[in-house]
């Protein structure tokens, strides 16, 4: 069985409509766990009047992104789940997307999988995974290199964010949870899954499996919409930034082969100073 983890913060509007194409799965056999850290919108009672089959955990306000999902992981593991999931409450799935998770999960029982994630407003394909390239300082984003014909199955890549990740029993046995010290909110899902790699356990992103987001709904993209020195300085340094250079820093250093981090960290300080300013 399949034990989805989706933290959640408010926004009880999105956590409802994902809610709803859960219950619209043709393959029911999974189980979803909520983890509320201080929610003040009536997301609780909304969750407990209209989904009584969610298991509903709560934090204080201040476990973030990463603790919240590690709450949520030991609570399915303890449950003796075979998979846990994560999945952020601001997406949608499509009605088969369970039903193509084990599709595939059965062929590659060891492996992490990924989603293909979809624009929610125009229903057009706008992640599928990423190849990154160390030593050129470069990523290569799956999507953009697959023909339209090709974009089935699942792909071999080599990380994965954190939105629809499958993720086998065997590698929390072995790797442990999400690294809630180093990042407590952003790149916690990109360093889990390259440490899944190291570990043994291949990453694939899944194309037949689509889930729907709203870009423009991210904390990031609204702050790069309303530039300012306050928006710049918390896209560098603020715990839910976008661009914050200490989560990046700790990523470098745990993730990077050590003769290619000087270059790395360089050429990344410039992306996320310079790419807030021009973009």
């Amino acid at each position: 069985m399949i034990h989805i983890v989706i933290p959640v913060f408010n926004r009880k509007h999105f956590t409802k409509a994902c809610l709803l194409s859960l219950r619209q799965q043709t393959n029911q056999d999974f189980k979803v766990i909520i983890v509320d850290d201080g929610s003040t919108d009536g997301t609780a009672e909304m969750l407990r009047e209209e989904f009584p089959e969610v298991d509903i955990l709560f934090g204080d306000g201040n476990l973030f992104w990463t603790a919240s999902v590690n709450m949520g992981i030991k609570h399915a593991l303890q449950s003796g789940t075979d998979y846990v999931m994560t999945m952020n409450n601001d997406v949608e799935v499509a009605p088969d997307f369970i039903e193509n998770t084990y599709k595939w999960a059965k062929q590659k029982p060891d492996a992490v999988i990924g989603a293909l994630e979809m624009d929610a407003d125009t229903r057009e394909p706008i992640f599928g995974g990423e190849i990154v390239d160390f030593k050129l300082n470069r990523v290569r984003h799956l999507l953009q290199e697959l023909p339209k014909e090709k974009q089935v199955g699942i792909h071999r890549v080599s990380q994965l964010p954190g939105r629809g990740l499958l993720i086998p029993r065997a590698v929390f046995e072995k790797v442990g949870l999400f690294d809630q010290e180093r990042f407590p909110h952003y790149v916690a899902d990109y360093d889990f899954t390259h440490t899944a790699a190291r570990g043994g356990f291949a990453l694939y992103c899944n194309y037949d499996a689509k889930l729907y987001t709203y870009p423009e709904e991210s904390g990031e993209r609204k702050n790069r919409k309303s530039k300012s020195l306050q928006n710049f300085y918390k896209h560098l340094f603020d715990i839910k930034g976008g661009g914050n250079l200490r989560d990046f820093t700790r990523f470098t250093l745990k993730n990077c082969p050590k003769p290619y981090v000087p270059y790395y960290l360089v050429n990344g300080y410039a992306r996320r100073i310079l790419g807030y300013i021009v973009n």
